[in-house]
Parts: C-alpha cells; structure tokens; sequence
C-alpha cells in the first residue's frame, strides 16, 4: 500500500464518480480503477460499490475513508512542517543571556521573534558569563548568545547591538548619592561590591577604570550577579559600578549615578560560525529591526 493508494481512494470516495475523480487526479480512469482495485484486494474488502450508474461508499469504505484523510493530513503536516524547518520558520531556539541583558534586552528580543516567527519557541538560560556562552555555543546547547565581547575562539562570530556606559550604584544615603555626575577617581577611597569571576567581562572594565584613574579598586564583596550586587549595595556594603542596562533593575535603597571617565562595555549577539542554523540565521534577520546596529556593514560596490 503506498500514499497514492490513499490519495486515489480519499478523492474517489469524496466525489463518488471515477470520471471526475481522475481528472482531478490527473490519472487516466482506467490506471484509477485498478488502483482502487489493487487496494481492495490487498484489504480483502470492498471499499466503493460500483454500478453503471453510481458509485457508493460501502460501511468498510467509510471507515478507511476516515483514516485515510487522517493519515493523509498527518503526512500533510509532517511535510510543512519540515519546509518550515529547513526554511528556519519553526523550532526551538535556546538563547543565553548575560547579566542585566536579561531585563533590558530579552523583552524587546522576544516581542520580536513573536511577531516575525510566532511559530519559534523561545527558551532562554541567563545569567551566563561570556566564556561560558562561547562553550554552550560550541556544544550546540546555545544557538545565539546575547554576551559581551571579546567572545573566546575565532569560530564564534558576533555583531554588537550597543555600547553602554558603566554608571555607579551607590547606597541611598552615601555621600555620593547627590552628585549628578561622579568621577572615577572620586571612588578610590570606597569599598567595592564587584562581580564574581575573573571571566567577567563587566568586572574587567571597572579594573581598568580604576587603574586608568590612578588606583585599585577595594574589593571588598562579589556578587554572582547584577541583582545581588545590588542587593549588597542596597545594604551598604559598598558602591557598584555596572552597565547602564542595570537601570532596568530598580531597588530600594539605591541610587545610580552617570561615572565621567569610565569605560564602555559591548553587548552583542553571537554564534557558532560552523553550526549556524536555517532558524538561528531566521532569528538573526528577525532582530535587525529591533537592534538596527545588529545588520552586517553594508558591501561597497
């Protein structure tokens, strides 16, 4: 029994005339008729009865019709489901997410890819350090990563979708907390509540705003992550220096404050160059909008 079996006896069935159905079909009504004959013999049952007049569908014919259409619109759905795929419109796609990019990008990114690709499902892994999405991108556990740059490995490629600023987070009632604008070198005497791991890319960039500045940071705290360095500042364990994106993480008891002389940080969606996907490439496309700075460079001709 092969689907054209299926297919020749589903249309005959639904129309009860073997003339009309084979020009549908596009068969001669000959090569139709021994088609039906074939299956009905492998059956060993009669599926349409015949006169020279009608063509009706016997209570066996009734019953294969059902599962015919059945399985024809499984097989039906397994096929666009699969252009679907191949054309990067349907799957899963698992992204990883650094730090504070969690809050201040991921609601733009997911809106995003809900009105281009409704039919690619989202799941997210944050709070991943940079060296640690470079391997999950490697591993294939990660398609895209929303990580800071420098990534780790030539084969991880990346555009950058902002630049931001590191700014200070200070306790309510510290003496800073007042000034519009501080500088860098205003915090050489302040204890520091930093982030945990040499791997960080954020932490790294406040090491080199102090040393630019005159002095070593105080590190007197670390946190695994923004909302619990915050957390610490909160309790005055000392002041923070974060990105910009770390306003979207309000609390109570701390204030931010514009830093002069600080460095930058790159924020930037990344990619495995070797295993980039049909839907990766899909999702990529669909954030261009979002992020304008994400398009590739325009080639000069």
């Amino acid at each position: 029994m092969e689907l054209r079996h299926l297919r020749y006896f589903t249309v005959v069935a639904e129309t009860c005339h073997f003339g009309r159905a084979a020009e549908l079909l596009h068969v001669a009504q000959p090569a139709l008729s021994h088609t039906i004959r074939q299956l009905e013999d492998e059956l060993g049952v009669t599926l349409l009865a015949r006169t020279t007049r009608q063509v009706t569908v016997t209570p066996a014919g009734e019953f294969f019709l059902a599962e015919a259409q059945r399985v024809l619109a499984a097989v039906g759905n397994g096929v666009r489901g699969v252009r679907r795929i191949g054309e990067g419109k349907l799957g899963l796609v698992r992204v990883g997410c650094t730090g504070t990019a969690a809050f201040s990008h991921l609601p733009h990114l997911a809106r995003a890819l809900t009105q281009r690709v409704p039919q690619v499902e989202l799941e997210v892994r944050a709070d991943l350090l940079t060296a640690e999405q470079c391997e999950h991108l490697r591993s294939g556990t990660l398609g895209i990563g929303v990580l800071r740059p420098p990534v780790t490995g030539a084969d991880i490629d990346f555009r950058v979708i902002e630049v931001e600023p590191l700014i200070l987070a200070v306790p309510a009632d510290h003496r800073l907390a007042v000034e519009p604008v501080v500088a860098v070198a205003d915090l050489r005497a302040e204890p520091f509540v930093t982030y945990t791991g040499r791997n960080s890319v954020v932490h790294e960039a406040v090491r080199r705003s102090c040393r630019d500045a005159g002095f070593t940071p105080r590190e007197q705290h670390e946190a695994p992550g923004t909302a619990t360095l915050l957390a610490l500042v909160a309790g005055g364990l000392g002041v923070g220096v974060v990105p910009a994106s770390a306003r979207s993480l309000p609390l109570a008891g701390v204030v931010f404050r514009d830093l002069a002389g600080a460095a930058t940080v790159e924020l930037a969606l990344a990619w495995h160059r070797e295993t980039r996907s049909p839907l990766v490439s899909t999702v990529l496309a669909a954030l261009e909008d979002v992020f304008p700075s994400a398009r590739p460079p325009a080639e000069v001709t």
